[in-house]
């Protein structure tokens, strides 16, 4: 009687473990895949950076060119002569 209540004790602590163990692999396992979502995310973040400082550069460009003829404007007033 005693070897069969040990037996189911026994059991029960396996059981246990067993539970506990695959919670903390499930956990670990989470949080490897919440690791490579944040890095991902950060990579497209960096991406997303870079695409818009070369849009930013390359409207000032246009800028510059579509607006070359307005800098030398005041000068052109100043020497017109009707």
């Amino acid at each position: 009687m005693l070897k069969a209540i040990n037996t189911k004790i026994l059991l029960a602590i396996l059981a246990a473990l067993t539970a506990i163990g695959s919670a903390v692999i499930y956990q670990s396992h989470e949080a490897h895949k919440a690791a490579a979502i944040l890095q991902q995310q950060q990579h497209d973040a960096e991406e997303q950076r870079g695409r818009d400082e070369a849009f930013r550069k390359q409207v000032e460009q246009d800028k510059k060119r579509r607006n070359s003829a307005a800098g030398n404007e005041g000068k052109t007033w100043k020497s017109y002569i009707p």
